[in-house]
Protein backbone atom coordinates (compact mmCIF):
# COMPACT_ATOMS: atom_id res chain seq x y z
CA UNK A 1 0.00 0.00 0.00
CA UNK A 2 2.91 2.20 0.77
CA UNK A 3 4.50 1.40 -2.12
CA UNK A 4 1.51 2.32 -4.34
CA UNK A 5 1.20 5.57 -2.25
CA UNK A 6 4.59 6.79 -3.07
CA UNK A 7 4.20 6.28 -6.78
CA UNK A 8 1.21 8.18 -7.12
CA UNK A 9 2.64 11.04 -4.79
CA UNK A 10 5.36 10.44 -7.11
CA UNK A 11 3.54 10.48 -10.70
CA UNK A 12 1.53 13.68 -9.31
CA UNK A 13 4.77 15.49 -8.41
CA UNK A 14 6.30 14.64 -12.17
CA UNK A 15 3.47 15.56 -14.04
CA UNK A 16 3.20 19.50 -11.19
CA UNK A 17 6.48 20.15 -12.75
CA UNK A 18 6.34 18.66 -16.10
CA UNK A 19 3.49 21.11 -16.93
CA UNK A 20 5.15 23.96 -14.79
CA UNK A 21 7.70 23.99 -17.68
CA UNK A 22 5.37 23.80 -20.67
CA UNK A 23 6.97 25.31 -23.64
CA UNK A 24 3.10 27.12 -24.38
CA UNK A 25 3.75 28.83 -20.59
CA UNK A 26 7.06 29.99 -21.28
CA UNK A 27 5.87 31.37 -24.97
CA UNK A 28 2.78 32.84 -23.36
CA UNK A 29 5.16 35.16 -21.34
CA UNK A 30 7.10 36.23 -25.14
CA UNK A 31 3.98 37.21 -26.40
CA UNK A 32 3.25 41.13 -26.91
CA UNK A 33 -0.24 42.26 -25.50
CA UNK A 34 -2.64 43.41 -28.25
CA UNK A 35 -3.76 46.51 -26.58
CA UNK A 36 -1.03 49.08 -26.15
CA UNK A 37 1.57 47.43 -29.19
CA UNK A 38 1.85 48.95 -32.51
CA UNK A 39 1.36 46.28 -35.44
CA UNK A 40 2.20 45.91 -38.99
CA UNK A 41 1.08 43.94 -41.62
CA UNK A 42 3.37 41.29 -43.13
CA UNK A 43 1.12 38.90 -44.95
CA UNK A 44 -2.15 40.30 -45.84
CA UNK A 45 -4.56 37.70 -47.52
CA UNK A 46 -1.71 34.94 -48.23
CA UNK A 47 0.68 37.47 -49.69
CA UNK A 48 4.00 38.88 -47.87
CA UNK A 49 3.41 42.43 -47.66
CA UNK A 50 7.08 45.13 -47.12
CA UNK A 51 5.51 47.56 -45.43
CA UNK A 52 7.31 50.76 -45.30
CA UNK A 53 8.21 52.81 -42.42
CA UNK A 54 4.65 53.28 -40.68
CA UNK A 55 2.22 52.06 -43.06
CA UNK A 56 0.09 49.07 -42.73
CA UNK A 57 -0.64 49.48 -39.12
CA UNK A 58 -2.74 49.79 -36.07
CA UNK A 59 -2.60 50.52 -32.12
CA UNK A 60 -5.12 48.79 -30.17
CA UNK A 61 -6.01 51.72 -27.46
CA UNK A 62 -7.28 51.06 -23.86
CA UNK A 63 -10.51 53.00 -24.72
CA UNK A 64 -11.69 51.10 -27.19
CA UNK A 65 -10.54 53.00 -30.14
CA UNK A 66 -7.69 51.83 -32.75
CA UNK A 67 -5.73 54.30 -34.99
CA UNK A 68 -3.19 53.12 -37.52
CA UNK A 69 -2.50 54.36 -41.17
CA UNK A 70 -2.99 52.33 -44.06
CA UNK A 71 -0.80 52.70 -47.15
CA UNK A 72 -0.73 56.75 -47.13
CA UNK A 73 -4.03 57.32 -45.25
CA UNK A 74 -4.76 57.68 -41.29
CA UNK A 75 -7.29 54.95 -39.85
CA UNK A 76 -9.50 55.12 -36.82
CA UNK A 77 -11.74 52.50 -35.39
CA UNK A 78 -13.72 51.22 -32.45
CA UNK A 79 -12.90 47.69 -31.51
CA UNK A 80 -14.13 45.07 -29.01
CA UNK A 81 -12.36 41.87 -27.28
CA UNK A 82 -13.34 39.46 -25.53
CA UNK A 83 -11.45 36.29 -22.96
CA UNK A 84 -11.61 33.99 -25.98
CA UNK A 85 -9.93 36.43 -28.03
CA UNK A 86 -12.62 37.60 -29.96
CA UNK A 87 -12.03 40.84 -31.80
CA UNK A 88 -14.26 43.33 -33.99
CA UNK A 89 -13.12 46.11 -35.27
CA UNK A 90 -15.78 48.47 -36.65
CA UNK A 91 -16.46 52.25 -37.58
CA UNK A 92 -13.47 52.02 -39.32
CA UNK A 93 -12.65 55.52 -41.00
CA UNK A 94 -9.60 57.41 -42.85
CA UNK A 95 -8.62 60.49 -44.76
CA UNK A 96 -8.94 60.32 -48.12
CA UNK A 97 -5.70 61.06 -49.25
CA UNK A 98 -4.91 59.11 -53.63
CA UNK A 99 -2.35 56.18 -52.51
CA UNK A 100 -0.44 54.71 -54.79
CA UNK A 101 -1.46 51.95 -54.15
CA UNK A 102 -4.72 51.80 -53.12
CA UNK A 103 -5.82 48.45 -53.89
CA UNK A 104 -4.04 47.16 -51.40
CA UNK A 105 -5.16 49.76 -48.68
CA UNK A 106 -8.65 48.87 -49.69
CA UNK A 107 -7.66 45.26 -48.91
CA UNK A 108 -6.05 46.46 -45.50
CA UNK A 109 -9.19 48.20 -44.40
CA UNK A 110 -11.76 45.47 -45.44
CA UNK A 111 -9.77 42.98 -44.06
CA UNK A 112 -9.98 44.89 -40.88
CA UNK A 113 -13.74 44.67 -40.84
CA UNK A 114 -14.03 41.04 -41.32
CA UNK A 115 -11.60 40.12 -38.60
CA UNK A 116 -13.69 37.61 -35.85
CA UNK A 117 -10.56 37.13 -33.83
CA UNK A 118 -7.26 36.91 -33.04
CA UNK A 119 -4.35 34.17 -32.05
CA UNK A 120 -0.94 35.22 -30.96
CA UNK A 121 2.26 33.44 -31.55
CA UNK A 122 5.54 35.80 -29.44
CA UNK A 123 5.93 39.10 -31.63
CA UNK A 124 3.32 37.66 -34.07
CA UNK A 125 -0.62 38.24 -34.21
CA UNK A 126 -2.55 36.44 -36.30
CA UNK A 127 -5.79 37.39 -37.85
CA UNK A 128 -8.80 35.46 -38.63
CA UNK A 129 -11.98 36.09 -39.99
CA UNK A 130 -14.56 33.15 -39.36
CA UNK A 131 -11.35 30.82 -39.06
CA UNK A 132 -9.49 31.60 -42.03
CA UNK A 133 -6.05 33.46 -41.50
CA UNK A 134 -6.63 36.54 -43.20
CA UNK A 135 -3.41 38.89 -41.91
CA UNK A 136 -0.18 38.18 -40.28
CA UNK A 137 0.89 41.46 -38.28
CA UNK A 138 4.08 42.03 -36.24
CA UNK A 139 4.91 44.17 -32.64
CA UNK A 140 6.82 46.94 -34.03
Amino acid sequence: MKRTILFFTTLIISMALITSCCDCRKRAKLEKPLVGTKWQVVQLMGRDITAQDDSYTILFMDNGTAVGTGDCNRLTATYSITPKRALNISNLGSTRRLCPNFEQENQYCDMLESVTHYEMDADNMLLLSNGTLVAIMHAK
